[in-house]
């Protein structure tokens, strides 16, 4: 069984965030866009005091995205992704020219993005980031 990790990352106050990631599903294949029917996203700003707190950002709670949007059919390698040489399949620019998502420094947030696959269970991807 794959390991469950959270991406960790910085961000600006009042910033925007490119959120790249490298998923695969459980049979250990990268997804592609045709394994997925739907994809949502949630941005918490969380509790360093209660690790089981977080409090849902207006207007970035259970948002929809297009999963053609999101999710690439091959992995893509670019000088925005310095992870590895392999690439990644998965790419979100958070939207926040309406609605900041980000606007407490020297907090953490989490983002969350619920994967719906075709079959099969729900997929976490999540992304912890310190706002600075």
């Amino acid at each position: 069984m794959p390991e469950a990790i959270d991406i960790y990352g910085t961000a600006f106050k009042n910033g925007s965030v490119i959120l790249l990631a490298r998923i695969v599903g459980a049979a250990g294949a990268n997804l592609v866009q045709a394994d997925l029917s739907a994809i949502h996203y949630t941005v918490y700003l969380l509790d360093d005091q209660n690790p089981d707190s977080r409090a849902a950002v207006e207007e970035h709670t259970d948002v929809p995205l297009t999963v053609e949007d999101v999710v690439f059919d091959a992995l893509q390698t670019d000088p925005i992704w310095t992870v590895d040489a392999t690439g990644y399949n998965f790419r979100h620019e958070l939207d926040v020219s309406d609605h900041q998502a980000f606007a407490v420094a020297g907090r953490r947030y989490l983002i969350e993005h619920q994967l719906t696959p075709a079959d099969g269970q729900t997929i976490l991807v999540r992304f912890r980031l310190n706002v600075i």
